[in-house]
């Protein structure tokens, strides 16, 4: 487990879309506060390798160390991508990209942090989802997926993310989890971790979405609990394009997404602002979504 000391902030974003030129003039804006800065970036940069590449490579030569969890956005096998990998293939394939540029990966020893609030394992993940955050009344994944239609509520996924070689997305996820939750379990004895997924542990932050059937597409029961089987000192996600701070069972969950150039003008913050995980921000509660801002995800994103 590889770590590197010093002070400066833990930070952390995701969801930067930087095929819209507003969210890539943030990233070309974004700056670390001290050489000694590392940046979480949780899933969601782009559609592209061509544009991952050009982020990731931005903000490795900008942060002491960037570290990069994979959102189904990067996963799309996209038309207008020159990259036609499938699957395992294409994670694969940015998992060698992140490794030219020095950024860590879910593939990689989970590096350490030893700068204020330190020493703390930071783990990117990769997980997936299995459907299994079903609508209310639903038992099966067919049935939430036929009910979600119903509703208009359909993700891009079904169309644009394959799980080649597995047959299905949700057997992938499985497989994720399986061999996360053993690398998880091995962290040395009284070492906390901060896990960063691009879809939350839990499913309370969904919640609040304005189409609860959307759900399904962000996250997996299997980990429900692992926010207290692990020393988990904060979960760190996106997805959801709900930027805020919850607690659950005493555990801070942070959701660190920018999300698309619409959600983000409605919002009193400056967009790109990077998330400090540690040392801890100062919060209070949950800080919820501002006003005027939509709660939730629903059709295509």
């Amino acid at each position: 487990m590889e770590s590197t000391a010093g002070a400066g902030q833990l930070l952390a974003i995701s969801d930067l879309h930087i095929s819209y030129p507003d969210n890539r003039a943030l990233v070309e804006n974004m700056r670390p506060a001290s050489a000694d800065d590392w940046l979480i970036v949780a899933g969601d940069i782009a559609e592209t390798v061509a544009d991952i590449r050009w982020t990731l490579a931005t903000l490795a030569g900008r942060f002491r160390k960037v570290l990069w969890a994979p959102g189904n956005h990067d996963l799309w096998t996209h038309p207008k991508d020159t990259v036609t990998l499938r699957g395992v293939a294409r994670y694969e394939h940015l998992v060698e990209v992140c490794r030219e540029l020095g950024v860590v990966t879910p593939e990689d020893p989970y590096p350490v942090w030893e700068g204020p609030g330190g020493p703390v394992a930071v783990a990117p993940l990769f997980l997936g989802y299995d459907y299994s955050f079903l609508p209310a009344g639903c038992a099966t994944k067919a049935e939430g997926l036929a009910y979600a239609e119903s509703t208009g509520i359909v993700c891009s996924d079904e169309y644009l993310l394959h799980p080649d070689p597995y047959p299905t997305r949700d057997a992938w996820c499985r497989a994720r989890v399986a061999e996360t939750e053993r690398r998880l379990a091995a962290l040395p004895a009284g070492l906390s971790v901060v896990p960063v997924n691009h879809y939350p542990l839990h499913r309370h932050p969904t919640d609040v979405l304005w189409h609860p059937e959307f759900a399904m597409w962000c996250g997996t029961t299997l980990t429900a609990d692992w926010h207290r089987r692990f020393p988990v000192a904060t979960m760190v996600y996106g997805h959801l394009h709900i930027p805020r701070t919850t607690w659950h069972d005493g555990v801070r969950f942070v959701e660190v997404s920018v999300g698309y150039p619409r959600e983000w003008r409605k919002r009193p913050e400056p967009p790109g602002r990077l998330r400090r995980i540690l040392p801890m921000e100062v919060e209070t509660g949950d800080r919820g979504a501002a006003p005027g801002v939509g709660r939730g995800r629903g059709g295509t994103p």
